[in-house]
């Protein structure tokens, strides 16, 4: 059974990010984080408008950081 909205963790794996929290976050500068996302390196979302917003699930990052260590970890033991 799924968690109830309200129960410890359930806000954090919802979380969204702003591009400067989302670099703070991953330790990388804005520039990069923008850069990452509009090549489609790193999972965005884009909001509408003038301006290129981009938001940040925290949880799309967190899963895109476990892929990236078995990746490496990996490639470390092929060696």
């Amino acid at each position: 059974m799924g968690a109830a909205v309200g129960e410890p963790g359930v806000q954090h794996m919802n979380e969204w990010l702003t591009a400067s929290e989302a670099a703070e976050y991953l330790k990388v500068s804005h520039r990069s984080i923008v850069k990452w996302a509009r090549s489609g390196r790193i999972p965005a979302h884009r909001l509408g408008g003038g301006r290129h917003t981009w938001r940040f699930l925290r949880s799309e990052l967190d899963a895109m950081l476990a892929a990236s260590s078995v990746v490496s970890a990996e490639r470390e033991a092929a060696w």
